[in-house]
């Protein structure tokens, strides 16, 4: 008896090696699709503004904690079509040196998204090639590609933890892009499960080494629907930069149409 239980062993711990591989691939899904889910959740709380509108101020803050300040405006065009990215225009009015700058950006899924700058010191517009998306914004610890919208399926999620987050509970996952030539291999978003918005991101470079953190608070609920934050700060760890973007309104419903997002609308702004 003891023979033949020792001849079955190899055989009973293979089938326990699989029976375990089997479990370990199945939290995988779930991990995945409950991920997925909280920011699907997340992405359409957003959805039926239609287009909007708001003015904000951005402050640079160098590792010194000197200051500096712009002034600028907001445009985004909703697409109803979620398999096709929204579009938004970024207008500069202050101070004097980037006056008239603008950013227009058509948000892609997959492919890479669309972007023109227009500069009107030269007055020239360039077009943000697809493998230059991770340098800075006008200066900002914002890259061309946090700017840009961030579209549901351009990642795909594990969720990872639940954990308290301030007066709320939030859940933490993980998304990894899915389009080419990002500047970054994974973030890690912190998710209120009060009302399913974003509190913290963390962005990992090409190395996998901790490069920004982003923080969102003061939020406020516009129109019985929709939830902005009025305070975002993108945090530089490695230089110890900071941006924070002062939203002072939002203004939803706006009648702004495709046309205004064109690349001939930047001459005439």
């Amino acid at each position: 008896m003891k023979t033949f239980l020792l001849n079955k062993l190899p055989s009973c711990l293979s089938l326990i090696c699989v029976f375990m591989l089997v479990i370990t691939n199945a939290h995988a899904i779930d991990a995945q699709q409950k991920g997925y889910e909280i920011a699907k959740k997340s992405d359409r709380s957003d959805r039926g503004f239609a287009s909007s509108q708001v003015k904000l101020n951005m402050v640079l803050r160098n590792a010194s904690g000197n200051e500096s300040a712009r002034t600028l405006e907001i445009w985004t065009f909703e697409m109803p079509d979620e398999s096709v990215g929204d579009k938004s225009l970024i207008i500069f009015s202050k101070p004097a040196d980037v006056n008239g700058t603008a950013l227009l950006s058509h948000a892609k899924i997959l492919e890479p998204d669309n972007q023109w700058l227009y500069l009107p010191a030269l007055k020239r517009t360039k077009r943000i090639s697809s493998k230059n998306k991770s340098g800075p914004f006008v200066g900002s610890e914002f890259s061309f590609e946090d700017i840009t919208g961030q579209e549901l399926n351009k990642y795909q999620y594990k969720w990872l933890k639940a954990e308290p987050c301030g007066e709320s509970t939030c859940d933490v996952i993980e998304r990894y892009p899915l389009y080419k030539n990002s500047g970054y291999t994974k973030q890690i978003g912190w998710v209120s499960q009060a009302n399913s918005q974003p509190i913290k991101i963390e962005y990992y470079d090409r190395k996998g080494q901790l490069l920004k953190t982003q923080k969102l608070s003061n939020y406020k609920l516009y129109n019985n629907k929709f939830w902005r934050a009025l305070l975002i700060t993108m945090t530089n760890e490695q230089t110890h930069k900071s941006t924070d973007l002062i939203f002072s309104d939002f203004t939803f419903d706006v009648g702004l149409n495709e046309g205004d997002f064109v690349k001939g609308t930047l001459k005439r702004l």
